[in-house]
């Protein structure tokens, strides 16, 4: 165990993301990532292996600690577990992300490429380059275990890709904001009412009404008055 530790350690360690996609995971379907994966060899000098091959990432899931408390917790101890109790009492709203990924091996290319790696690397950018895909990532990693490799890339990719599939999954309301985000939004929302009723002076009343409802009403008093008097 000690010895494939240290091997994904050493992977990880010794893995570099020479060029990640340009796009992003999609939010509300899967991804094919296309990957260039050189390893230089360690016996030989001036041998490299290419690796081709495509990544699907499956649409994220939306994980809640009311359906997925069990799983969350599977393989942890008793302070875990009692940890997340903790948290499905004082954090109601907390979601997560579950994002899945499977290497497609059965169209992976790999041949042997016997030049110095900082070639080889320029080869790749150039062939990627005049292909124009967004989704294609050139990692630069071990011989063994080449997997690794691929998983860092995958992790940072989904890293790069959460912020924007969680704003998306907000906007459609399928995962709740943050109180700050929440509030954010209330204001921008009364912003944008203030001016369309000062366009229209029928939706003044619902502007009112809207205040009240979020609790902003003593902020905006004078504002929403004075709009009252210009009628």
């Amino acid at each position: 165990m000690k010895s494939r530790e240290f091997d994904f350690w050493y992977a990880l360690q010794n893995t570099e993301v020479i060029q990640p996609p340009s796009g992003r995971l999609e939010t509300f379907g899967n991804t094919v990532v296309n990957y260039h994966l050189l390893c230089e060899s360690m016996d030989r000098i001036n041998e490299v292996r290419i690796r081709e091959g495509r990544i699907e990432a499956f649409r994220p899931q939306i994980i809640t600690l009311n359906n997925q408390q069990d799983a969350l917790a599977d393989g942890f101890g008793p302070e875990a577990k009692d940890y997340l109790d903790w948290l499905k009492e004082n954090a109601e709203d907390l979601v997560l992300l579950r994002y899945g990924f499977q290497i497609k091996k059965e169209e992976i290319r790999q041949y042997i490429v016997h030049e110095s790696l900082p070639i080889v690397v320029g080869q790749i950018e150039d062939e990627v380059k005049q292909k124009n895909d967004p989704l294609s990532a050139i990692v630069v990693g071990v011989e063994k275990p080449w997997e690794v490799s691929l998983m860092k890339l995958m992790v940072d990719v989904m890293q790069r890709s959460v912020l924007a599939n969680v704003k998306d999954l907000q906007s459609k309301n399928l995962l709740p904001m943050n109180p700050e985000q929440s509030e954010q939004k209330k204001r921008e929302e009364i912003e944008r009412d203030f001016r369309q009723a000062a366009r229209d002076r029928s939706l003044i009343q619902d502007l009112g009404r809207k205040l009240q409802k979020y609790e902003l009403f003593d902020e905006f008093e004078d504002r929403f008055f004075a709009l009252v008097r210009n009628q």
